[in-house]
């Protein structure tokens, strides 16, 4: 009995260290309540700002949503995609899926400033990010969920990540199953994901081949487009056209529809509905927009878990365009 009771008091100091390490390790996930006591006015404040910023430019939802992506795609969420290149530090702002294509950072630079009128010094940049995000899809028809939160602040930035975890537009279907299966994301995510693409613009640069050399494209759809992406590189680059024919700042499932009808802008958008193995998942968001909003947000959910900074890694910038 006694060497019983020994044996058991032994066990209560183990008890209590994978206790206290079960506890350490939950406390460094992201949740939904983060901020309820730290900043509960965080997401008025970001509210406030995307809502603002889309009013005067509706496109500018899109370009946040993009901003997240591009972000989460290299080193997880955590907001190295907004620091600038200074003469010691290279960035992933001029890396080739961004340079001269991701914008709405002063966007983000307002929303900060204003989170931090709220609550100085509590609310990472990557956290800002993903909420401002989630708030852009609301703002233009879309749905809403609850954004995780905790996230810290990178203090380094991957220039060769940018170029090359980002899927480009000339991507096949295997291309973007791969890249987005790297970062833990299935094909049915991916494509949920791409159905971002039912608002916003593309530069020239990144349709012409389709429009001009490829043949899963209807003919008359190519030839609108053409009109204002002229065939030479190098003119007319960044001239823009809506991803959605239809309805490029409003939120649904009309991206999908596009597809269908052999009037995906980009090669990597109608390579979703080509004859491959998503083609029947295409198919269903047509049938049912419901069936797209619920995945799309699981997926969003999915993807701003990636690799966040918590805990003790990384920081809380004061200024999202720099290290403290």
């Amino acid at each position: 009995m006694a060497a019983r009771a020994s044996a058991a008091a032994s066990c209560i100091p183990v008890l209590l260290m994978l206790l206290a390490m079960l506890a350490g390790t939950s406390s460094a996930q992201l949740s939904t309540g983060f901020y309820s006591s730290s900043c509960p006015g965080v997401y008025d404040a970001v509210k406030s700002v995307v809502q603002s910023a889309i009013a005067r430019e509706k496109r500018m939802g899109a370009s946040i949503v993009r901003l997240f992506f591009h972000d989460c795609f290299v080193q997880g969420c955590d907001a190295s995609l907004l620091l600038d290149d200074t003469a010691s530090f290279q960035g992933e702002k001029m890396a080739t899926p961004n340079n001269g294509s991701v914008r709405g950072f002063e966007v983000i630079d307002a929303i900060k400033s204003a989170v931090e009128k709220v609550c100085p010094g509590v609310v990472s940049c990557a956290d800002i990010l993903a909420i401002a995000a989630r708030d852009s899809v609301v703002s233009l028809g879309g749905p809403a969920w609850n954004v995780k939160v905790g996230r810290r602040d990178s203090t380094t930035a991957s220039f060769s990540g940018a170029n090359n975890n980002i899927p480009p537009p000339t991507s096949g279907l295997a291309n973007l199953t791969s890249l987005f299966a790297a970062q833990g994301l299935s094909q049915k995510d991916m494509v949920a994901l791409s159905g971002a693409h039912t608002i916003g613009l593309a530069r020239c640069t990144n349709f012409r081949a389709h429009v001009y050399n490829e043949t899963n494209i209807d003919g008359a759809f190519a030839r609108t487009r053409q009109s204002g992406c002229p065939s030479t590189s190098g003119t007319g680059d960044n001239n823009l056209a809506p991803l959605d024919l239809q309805t490029p700042a409003v939120f649904e499932n009309n991206y999908y529809k596009n597809l269908i009808s052999k009037k995906g802008l980009l090669h990597s958008d109608q390579e979703l509905f080509n004859g491959g193995a998503t083609d029947a998942q295409v198919q269903s968001y047509v049938s049912s927009q419901s069936a797209f909003f619920a995945d799309f947000v699981t997926g969003m959910i999915k993807m701003g878990d990636i690799t966040p900074l918590t805990g003790s890694n990384g920081e809380i910038r004061k200024n999202c365009r720099r290290i403290n």
